[in-house]
């Protein structure tokens, strides 16, 4: 070989490695990620998505049916067939419909729901898929106040209500009430509760509530988002969750 060829073969011998530190640095360097929280266009329901910066999952609530799978496609990785938390507020169809189906795509490696009771048709068909998934190894946790959902890398959800167990209590009035918080920022997420309940966590929270993004309660309902509720949660931004032209009028 003569030399210039071993000059040749030196410097493309150096540059390849150099090369491959600059690639491994760029696959193998963490990334700063940032918390991200979608609301879904799942029809007339609530469903919302939550990635910490850690890749911790959440599925708050899932709509009224599968639509919500078409959503979840368009914020999960396809080959991600994953989820840490699935959390449903109450029991009501267009907050737990799509759970069944949301289950069987997606191994959830803890489910939580509100103390609050229901009989109907749509209750049972979720109690069932959630039976059928613990039996996969699924963890179950009925939410009450004080409870904390480490969402890793300083991304918390809080529960604030029911305070209590509520099984005899009308199903909008036993929504679990969540706030997230990352840093400065914080998300409240009130299922379907009603002003009564607003009203009583003013009174249990005051200026605590503060919240830089509120999901408005019951679908934009003239049933809540009472002016005290509003006030003492300030929030830069509010977000309604309802289908277009539902038969309801929401929001009123």
């Amino acid at each position: 070989m003569s030399k210039s060829s071993r000059l040749t073969l030196a410097t493309l011998t150096v540059l390849t490695i150099l090369l491959i530190g600059v690639w491994s640095a760029l696959l193998f360097t963490p990334q700063q990620k940032a918390l991200s929280v979608s609301f879904l266009n799942a029809g007339q329901g609530d469903s919302i998505f939550i990635e910490s910066p850690s890749g911790t999952q959440v599925l708050i609530d899932a709509g009224g049916n599968r639509a919500v799978l078409r959503e979840l496609n368009g914020v999960i990785s396809w080959f991600d067939r994953s989820l840490d938390i699935a959390l449903a507020t109450h029991f009501d169809q267009d907050h737990i419909g799509g759970f069944p189906d949301v289950f069987s795509r997606y191994a959830v490696s803890r489910i939580v729901y509100s103390s609050v009771k229901d009989d109907g048709s749509d209750a049972r068909t979720f109690e069932k898929a959630v039976s059928r998934e613990t039996e996969d190894g699924a963890s179950e946790m009925v939410g009450v106040r004080g409870q904390v959902l480490d969402l890793g890398a300083g991304a918390r959800l809080e529960i604030l209500f029911p305070d209590r167990s509520v099984p005899d209590i009308e199903t909008n009035t036993g929504s679990l009430v969540t706030r997230l918080v990352y840093g400065d920022t914080s998300f409240l997420l009130t299922g379907d509760a009603p002003s009564s309940i607003e009203e009583y966590l003013v009174r249990l929270d005051g200026k605590r509530l503060q919240a830089d993004v509120l999901k408005a309660g019951h679908h934009g309902s003239r049933t809540s988002s009472s002016e005290v509720f509003v006030s003492a949660v300030n929030p830069q931004f509010a977000v309604i969750s309802r289908g277009c032209d539902n038969r309801y009028g929401h929001p009123h």
